[in-house]
């Protein structure tokens, strides 16, 4: 949950603390996470703080490969740039 807190409120000045008592637990889900954020302390505090995000673009590609997967083996290429692309009423 405090680590939650820390999320939301857009802070990253008690991000280390935090890993430091998290190792501390010996929770070793908790210790395994804690020393992977550790590990690229930076890019997490960056995370945190500013406000961009890639999760539209991670959206889209998630969305081509589920796509790309369900049409495997299926049908040819017609079929999934059809799938993929958006209706063009003016063909």
């Amino acid at each position: 949950m405090r680590f939650n807190g820390i999320l939301r409120s857009s802070n990253a000045r008690f991000v280390e603390e935090w890993i430091d008592d998290a190792i501390e637990t010996q929770l070793v889900e908790v210790v395994r996470f804690a020393r992977i954020l550790h590990r690229d302390l930076e890019a997490v505090k960056n995370a945190i703080e500013l406000p961009w995000s890639n999760g539209q673009a991670e959206g889209q590609i998630n969305r081509l490969k589920t796509l790309k997967r369900a049409m495997y083996g299926r049908a040819g290429p017609e079929l999934m740039r059809a799938r993929m692309m958006p209706l063009n009423h003016t063909l």
